[in-house]
């Protein structure tokens, strides 16, 4: 993989930042619709899409690009880890002709936008626990369970849930991802009480009997309802959503982090105390520099995990997006911390912006996988030690 970006990629990064600064923070998010819309309209959200269903024909490496800066202008998207990243990857990657071509060029042009349910009151990191499952009546499935911390179900047209049907050959319970509307009757949604400060808002849904036609189910009916798909089917879909995933996470705590630190160094350049600004001060300067390294560090890790994905090399871009994911989230949190403590209680107020960040800093360590999770996956699969689970 190249160690320095491209030309195209520099002259991206260059567009999106200029176009994310020229919106204030209070109009960011999906709430209105307009600064998403804007960007779709441009071009960014449908940037990793094919071209042959109106996307950019980019991958994951132009996404989290985009992502990244949107995030240090200070106006994230966490939408587009979801709809585009997630479920546009899976549909693009699995989906039947039909779904390619109803929800492929919708989600590049930003009319229409879908979330991903995926985690569960009881099963927590145990993806093995899910028991939000599928079964055939007739010619159409019912779906039943629940699910919490589902992102942006309000103003998504549908959501990617991931339940289990019995497989025809084993009797075993296998992963499928169906395709549910928002207004299906039986998908019952209750937004969760958070004190995070985000325009995306936190669901439990519920899923009692929710019937959908055979082509609700993620590259096709019958193929898949009778085995001939694969047994792991369902599980690759999954982990071709997932790993998009971690690597969009990281792009996000990325741009937090660096949008933080930047408005930390300004301060620090023009703050004077005594005879000097405060930022010629080591104590100051150092863990300043401390964090624009962590964060540097993190995006050459994530850049190769992006690379890897696009490759097509999904164990190796497995590893690296784990890794990324972590580094990320940790040199998020340090770099959004040591921007607060630079500012002293100014950094607590509204007007400098950095004290929401706090709250979401953390959520890059906590989602969509724990630090904890990621430490298991390195010392497992890169490692070689044994589980104790």
């Amino acid at each position: 993989m190249p160690l320095t970006e491209t030309n195209e990629h520099k002259a991206l990064r260059e567009a999106v930042a200029a176009f994310a600064n020229n919106h204030p923070r209070a109009a960011r998010g999906t709430g209105d619709r307009s600064f998403w819309q804007e960007a779709a309209e441009l071009g960014y959200i449908g940037v990793n899409l094919p071209e042959a269903y109106g996307g950019g024909g980019g991958g994951i490496t132009e996404l989290s690009l985009v992502l990244e800066e949107m995030g240090a202008a200070g106006n994230p998207l966490l939408m587009m880890i979801v709809s585009p990243a997630i479920c546009g990857t899976v549909i693009s990657r699995f989906g039947t002709e039909a779904q390619k071509r109803e929800w492929l060029p919708a989600l590049a042009d930003g009319s229409r936008l879908m979330a991903f349910g995926i985690t569960e009151p009881d099963a927590g990191s145990n993806s093995h626990r899910i028991t939000t499952t599928a079964r055939k009546d007739g010619t159409d499935w019912l779906l039943t369970g629940r699910k919490v911390f589902v992102s942006g179900v309000d103003i998504a047209d549908a959501t990617l849930i991931v339940g289990r049907t019995e497989d025809a050959r084993t009797g075993r319970l296998k992963p499928c991802l169906f395709i549910v509307p928002r207004d299906t009757p039986g998908f019952q949604r209750r937004k969760i009480d958070m004190e995070l400060d985000a325009a995306e808002k936190q669901f439990e849904l519920t899923l009692d009997d929710v019937r959908l036609p055979a082509d609700a189910l993620v590259g096709g009916g019958p193929s898949h309802a009778s085995g001939s798909g694969g047994e792991d089917a369902g599980l690759l879909q999954l982990f071709a959503g997932l790993n998009p995933e971690r690597i969009m996470t990281a792009a996000f705590a990325i741009g937090m982090g660096r949008h933080a630190l930047s408005r930390a160094v300004a301060y620090a350049r023009e703050r004077t105390v005594w005879s000097a600004p405060i930022g010629a001060h080591q104590a100051i300067a150092h863990p300043l520099a401390q964090a624009h390294i962590d964060l540097e560090l993190a995006r050459l890790m994530t850049q190769k995990a992006a690379h890897l994905y696009d490759a097509g090399d999904d164990a190796g871009a497995g590893e690296a997006a784990n890794m990324a994911k972590y580094a990320a989230a940790e040199a998020c949190v340090k770099a959004v911390d040591q921007a607060v403590h630079t500012l002293g209680g100014n950094g607590l107020t509204r007007e400098f912006g950095l004290a929401s960040l706090i709250t979401a800093a953390r959520v890059s360590r906590i989602a969509p996988v724990s630090r904890e999770m990621i430490l298991n996956y390195v010392s497992h699969q890169t490692l070689g030690l044994p589980k104790s689970y």
